[in-house]
């Protein structure tokens, strides 16, 4: 069988892995499936350990992309490692700090919205420029967005702002490398998925399930087909593809006029 996305012997950086269920995790799975090596970034010296029979055998580095300098490290790290040059990136982190409970959006901290900020957004600019002068010529960087930025969910707190600011980062970000190199950057829009993260949000198992019925097949979304949207992103198969988001949703963000939900809206107002 010919290799159409042709990652196989190519180097991937994966920022992200919490667990089997996570995005991260499965795109990496994937890319080793199709003979690629990951090289795995997490969060903490708990993170890894927690990690320790999973990523077994496999390059890990530890790289709090909160605190500065940290990202730098990462990137000399990996080249001193011999594990350049990096073919692509997968950055699919983000934090916010919900302890206090969800609020209107208003009474947002701002040290919670800064520091949501800076993991979730603004560690994409700096792994950027820390890896650019260990990136193939035509390297490929996506990150993970959500697939419509216009929703309002009352469960999704500030993160829906900072998920805007993410996406018009990956924009920027491919306009300010095109200058003097042909290295991409994406983002996949995931319509709601069954992860970890997404498990502690409080009303989410309601949201996810409404999302289920707006899908044109009525089915959610697996989490590998996330992986397949990023994973084909990375490819050079995507090299006409740059400064976008590939929604990956199901359809649900065009069919918000679904009949069945109509009835069962208008049936609950009576």
């Amino acid at each position: 069988m010919s290799d159409f996305l042709q990652v196989a012997g190519k180097t991937f950086v994966v920022f992200g892995v919490a667990n089997r269920k996570s995005v991260a995790w499965v795109t990496a799975k994937t890319l080793e499936e199709q003979g690629a090596r990951v090289v795995y970034s997490v969060r903490s010296e708990a993170r890894k350990k927690s990690l320790e029979t999973l990523l077994a055998g496999k390059p890990v580095f530890i790289c709090d992309v909160e605190q500065e300098g940290a990202v730098e490290r990462l990137a000399a790290d990996v080249a001193n490692a011999g594990l350049t040059p990096v073919h692509g990136i997968v950055h699919s982190i983000a934090f916010a700090n919900y302890s206090e409970g969800f609020k209107p959006f208003h009474e947002t901290k701002r040290a919670d919205f800064l520091q949501a900020t800076a993991v979730s957004a603004f560690s994409l600019v700096e792994l950027a420029r820390a890896f650019k002068p260990h990136l193939a010529p035509q390297a490929s960087v996506v990150t993970i967005g959500i697939s419509s930025l216009l929703v309002t969910p009352d469960n999704y707190g500030y993160m829906g702002p900072i998920k805007a600011a993410l996406e018009s980062t990956v924009r920027f970000l491919a306009k300010s490398f095109s200058a003097d190199s042909a290295v991409r950057f994406n983002a996949v829009g995931a319509g709601p998925l069954k992860t970890s993260a997404s498990a502690g949000i409080p009303g989410y198992l309601e949201s996810y399930l409404y999302a289920e019925k707006l899908t044109f097949r009525k089915k959610n979304l697996e989490t590998q087909e996330v992986a397949n949207g990023v994973v084909f992103l990375l490819s050079e198969r995507s090299s006409g593809i740059n400064g976008t988001t590939l929604v990956v949703d199901a359809g649900l963000g065009a069919n918000y006029f679904d009949k069945e939900i109509i009835r069962l809206a208008m049936r609950m107002e009576k």
